[in-house]
């Protein structure tokens, strides 16, 4: 196994810490978990570039890490969003007057929507030997998700103060723009790749 894909496992075999922390709600810490949690989400999330940029400078492209790194990525982002639903009084900024979880869960619920469909869709283009090029919407929208996530964890242990309060509504502005973009990447690409659609011998 190749440098990129052990780094992708690795990537993977940090969820559990991260959930771990996550909940680790000991006097100790005293509310630090959340902190903790928030550094073990962007190391995890830093390296999806990492061995992507390893992979193709060296020529270490892999299937098995074709396969591995877009499962590693949205399994790491779709756990910090539901993980984030199970506290969802951090949602309950001012400007969502008593509506934040339920703007969160539906926002979760869309961007899980897009990702499966654009998953599915990536499966019939593999079946009919179709290349499909990267979309940079989709790059924007993996960013604004985790800086989103990244705000929110940090946030948390600073409820009550205004700083805590400034972050977190950063943070869920940021959310709701990864949403948008969520649904525009997903429109984007597969609007831009309907010939995978397509029946017959025309795709």
């Amino acid at each position: 196994m190749n440098l990129p894909n052990k780094i992708t496992l690795t990537r993977i075999f940090m969820i559990p810490l991260f959930i771990l922390f996550f909940y680790l709600e000991v006097a100790a810490l005293d509310g630090y978990n959340y902190l903790i949690a928030a550094i073990i989400f962007v190391l995890a999330a830093s390296t999806d570039a990492l061995d992507g940029h390893i992979a193709r400078s060296r020529g270490l492209v892999t299937n098995l890490g074709k396969f591995l790194d877009p499962i590693a990525d949205k399994v790491l982002v779709s756990t910090a969003l539901i993980l984030l639903l199970t506290r969802g009084q951090i949602f309950e900024v001012s400007f969502f007057a008593g509506w934040g979880l339920i703007v969160a869960g539906i926002c979760v619920a869309v961007i899980l929507a897009r990702e499966l469909i654009v998953s599915g869709f990536r499966m019939i283009a593999a079946e009919r030997k179709l290349v499909l090029a990267a979309d940079k919407l989709g790059k924007i929208k993996t960013v604004l998700q985790d800086a989103a996530i990244a705000l929110i964890l940090a946030s948390m242990p600073f409820v009550g103060y205004k700083g805590g309060e400034i972050v977190a509504a950063i943070g869920v502005v940021l959310f709701l723009a990864a949403t948008v973009m969520t649904v525009a990447s997903g429109a984007n690409y597969i609007v831009r790749n309907r010939q995978v659609l397509r029946d017959g011998e025309e795709a």
